[in-house]
């Protein structure tokens, strides 16, 4: 699956914004398709500790740069969670059953081009796995997997409290756009660009649809130039609509942070989440870390 637009957190997390409903794209008459951008030999993506000067931009971003700051907030305290629990596990004698290993996850409506460019639709940057004391060879029982579980969730919740109310209704707020004349124009002209560098695809849906298809049909050896070629041209396709919905997301944000019932969550933000966040890193030796192109 494609990991930019799919994962879906709880409503009380993230409230994040829904998921894409792709269709395969029905293939076309055979055309040459138009050298697309060319990239050179590429890195792997980075990772940065650099906070936002306002909060508020990891919270309520407005552009797919800011977005990275979200993405890292989400996997913090998604990895505070696992810690704590572990770490109560731990103090009990046995070790908690595995679990998929946290990613990344870019959102559907604030796509981050520069990222796409260089690293195609789904690769992202290696969360890093915070250091660990030996885990005991015991599997705990039934109610003791419960008991440490529900520490770990209490421990997320007492970061995710500070910001998920508020930054629910400002992904809410976002959806908003879809129905934007402006936005709806600029998206029109997607299939006829992206047809120019050899995709065959009618809208965003169909330009998902067909590179999860081609992720799951790819050999042994992965899906790398293929993706890589997609997300070129996606995001080269794509950059006419950022041009127009990112001054009017930046809009939506300026009247979202005047608005009065806002205030408090807002102030909040501010004045006490980047705290938090240190605070759990002291304590649960957690990086606070944001995927960079």
């Amino acid at each position: 699956m494609i990991r930019m637009l799919r994962a879906a957190r709880s409503a009380a997390a993230l409230a994040l914004l829904a998921a894409v409903t792709a269709t395969a794209c029905t293939a076309g008459p055979a055309q040459q398709p138009v050298a697309g951008p060319r990239a050179a030999t590429v890195t792997p993506a980075r990772l940065s500790d650099t906070l936002p000067a306002d909060p508020v931009r990891m919270v309520l971003p407005a552009t797919g740069a800011e977005s990275r700051w979200t993405q890292g907030l989400d996997v913090f305290v998604r990895q505070v969670q696992r810690v704590a629990a572990a770490s109560c596990a731990r103090d009990r004698g046995f070790t908690l059953p595995d679990q998929v290993p946290l990613a990344f996850i870019r959102y559907y409506e604030l796509p981050d081009l520069d990222f796409i460019a260089r690293h195609g639709t789904s690769e992202s940057a290696t969360v890093p796995a915070p250091s660990a004391s030996p885990a005991p060879a015991r599997t705990g029982s039934a109610a003791d997997v419960r008991a440490c579980l529900a520490e770990g969730t209490a421990a997320a919740r007492a970061l995710r409290e500070r910001y998920a109310g508020v930054q629910g209704q400002w992904f809410g707020t976002l959806t908003t756009l879809r129905r934007d004349p402006a936005t709806l124009d600029a998206l029109g002209t997607l299939p006829d660009c992206l047809a120019r560098y050899g995709v065959r695809a009618r809208d965003e849906n169909a330009f998902f649809a067909l590179a999860d298809a081609r992720m799951q049909t790819a050999g042994p050896d992965g899906p790398a130039s293929g993706e890589n070629t997609l997300g070129r041209a996606y995001a080269t396709c794509m950059r006419p609509v950022e041009a127009v919905r990112e001054p009017a997301r930046a809009e939506l944000r300026t009247r979202f942070l005047a608005a009065p019932g806002h205030a408090d969550a807002v102030r909040a933000v501010r004045t006490t989440l980047v705290p938090a966040l240190r605070a759990a890193q002291r304590r649960y030796g957690v990086p606070l870390v944001f995927p960079q192109p």
